[in-house]
């Protein structure tokens, strides 16, 4: 496999109306079995916000749609190969036997393929496929996940975290990050376009401002302690994979901004996705091996801040679902789940008492 660096292909111009190839025929052709080098039966294809995965019983190749969307710009092959090179990079911190590396899907004029002669028409990020039924998120589901398991995943995450590059601010920085972002976050939940209950978001509201206006120092204390680092992101259960060494997926690669975490307020994540798949005892136990792993006393006001605030922005994602002309069903499915998450943005601090302890 050559490089993706070579040097040995040109890019179609970026300033370019349109491409060589249509996304229509790159498509057909990655899901042809015919395309993978080990022949499977048939290719599995999944749709994302942001791309097309495709995957054999071994390998997985993923493209990335030629879309804008809010900051996110992949309308030229320029911006999707930078993409995929970034994205394979970080996820090699917490998956580097997962990685394969970036190729090219190239055109000789009459073929498209895979690393072959001709342009690049565009890149492609090269993965190994691994176990679906090893996802932390389908374990939890099912009750089976075990506690060397998450302690194993606990371990690594924390070696991953000590390790990363710290964030920018100092701790009036940091403390004044948090306040933009959960305002912005809570004003974005507010657009009428949503339709979210706005007597769940007043409370949601009252709650996270009440612990920001008696919890600043805790936040500035985070930064001091060197725990607001260049975290994953996206810390789902369905990117855990726990089949043998802990292999961590997907990252949040777009954004180093939205990357910039505490910690804790990572695993807090992780914890209360999974409470939605109904394993409350293995979001405790997250907490709780994190808190031990790490050495990281945090005061449950923070983390119960941390936790409302990552179910605020959840709520968001799953809202701006509906905007996009879904059928009522599908848009009702998405409806209901930020619903879910506003109540939980709501609910933890109330419990906690939205101070700073």
């Amino acid at each position: 496999m050559a490089p993706a660096d070579s040097g040995d292909r040109r890019e179609p111009p970026a300033a370019a109306a349109v491409e060589p190839v249509g996304l229509a025929r790159k498509i057909a052709f990655l899901r042809s079995p015919s395309t993978f080098p080990d022949r499977p039966a048939e290719v599995e294809t999944v749709e994302t916000h942001f791309a097309y995965v495709f995957m054999s019983q071994r390998l997985v190749y993923k493209l990335k749609k030629p879309h804008r969307f809010r900051q996110v710009d992949f309308t030229s092959v320029a911006a999707r190969r930078a993409n995929c090179e970034l994205e394979a990079a970080l996820n090699r911190r917490l998956a580097e036997p997962v990685y394969i590396g970036v190729v090219p899907l190239t055109f000789d004029g009459s073929e498209l393929a895979i690393d072959g002669p001709g342009d690049a028409v565009d890149w492609l990020v090269h993965m190994h496929r691994l176990p679906q039924h090893r996802t932390l998120e389908r374990l939890a589901a099912e009750g089976r996940v075990t506690d060397a398991e998450l302690r194993s995943l606990i371990d690594k995450l924390n070696r991953f975290y000590r390790a990363a590059v710290l964030a920018p601010w100092g701790p009036e920085g940091y403390r004044r990050q948090v306040e933009r972002r959960t305002r912005d976050t809570l004003r974005q939940l507010r657009s009428p376009e949503l339709g979210l209950d706005a007597s769940l978001l007043d409370a949601v509201d009252d709650a996270q401002m009440r612990f920001l206006d008696a919890g600043g120092a805790l936040l500035e204390a985070r930064a001091r302690e060197r725990r607001i680092v260049d975290a994953h992101g996206d810390l789902r259960p369905e990117h855990v994979f726990l089949d043998g060494e802990p292999q961590i997926i997907d990252c949040l690669e777009f954004s180093q901004e939205l990357r910039w975490l505490d910690s804790a307020e990572e695993i807090s994540f992780l914890a209360l996705e999974c409470e939605r798949l109904a394993a409350p005892a293995v979001a405790q136990r997250l907490l709780d091996l994190y808190v031990d792993a790490a050495a990281d006393p945090i005061a449950p006001g923070l983390l119960a801040f941390y936790r409302s605030a990552r179910a605020a922005v959840r709520a968001l994602l799953s809202a701006w679902h509906t905007v996009d002309g879904l059928p009522p069903a599908q848009a009702g499915h998405w409806i209901g789940r930020a619903t879910w998450y506003l109540e939980q943005a709501r609910s933890g601090l109330a419990r906690a008492g939205a101070g700073p302890d």
